[in-house]
């Protein structure tokens, strides 16, 4: 790549330079948090469509690591392992449970939610979670997972897009906002 006007760089060098070491750190840390926050949301919109999931279990799972002046590095921990299928607007049919993992809804054959025959059927009294018998007897059953882990589908498809390209835009701007935030003066 060749850059035939380079005066812009010229003039953020000169301004970088008349700054100490600790507001350049301030600089830094103050244009990935926001440039971070921003993709936490982008990307958490896409991972809500992705996984079929509510927004608000995903923001509960995706914990926020701050960038400070010594770290210099936005972070997201993403809590959880295979989620359970009643997260999954999981609903009882005389077939199985119907539920919507990865955004589609499905019927898991030979699960169930309540006891006791059609119609009159009764909650189990066990927080909604959709089991399978383990065998051809009636006990024991098992809870049913969705397939769906946080954590791997959050580096992929289209919240990694989401993500990248949200904090792609954003941190060069929020780096020069936050440079004339210091020096109080305007850049081009």
């Amino acid at each position: 790549m060749y850059w035939s006007d380079v005066s812009g760089l010229k003039t953020l060098d000169r301004a970088m330079s008349r700054l100490s070491a600790k507001s350049i750190r301030k600089i830094g840390s103050r244009a990935l948090n926001r440039a971070g926050s921003q993709g936490r949301t982008r990307a958490g919109r896409a991972l809500a469509k992705q996984t079929g999931l509510k927004l608000k279990t995903i923001r509960t799972a995706m914990v926020p690591l701050r960038a400070s002046g010594t770290t210099l590095e936005y972070k997201i921990k993403a809590r959880g392992g295979d989620i359970a299928l009643k997260h999954f607007a999981a609903r009882e049919t005389r077939k199985g449970v119907s539920a919507k993992p990865f955004g589609a809804r499905k019927v898991f054959s030979g699960t169930f939610i309540k006891g006791g025959k059609f119609p009159g059927r009764v909650a189990l009294g066990m927080s909604g979670h959709v089991f399978a018998r383990d065998g051809k007897s009636r006990l024991p059953i098992a809870k049913q997972t969705s397939g769906v882990i946080l954590p791997r589908e959050m580096v992929q498809g289209e919240s990694a897009k989401a993500w990248q390209s949200t904090v792609g835009k954003v941190l060069p701007r929020r780096v020069i906002h936050e440079l004339r935030r210091e020096t109080g003066k305007a850049f081009s």
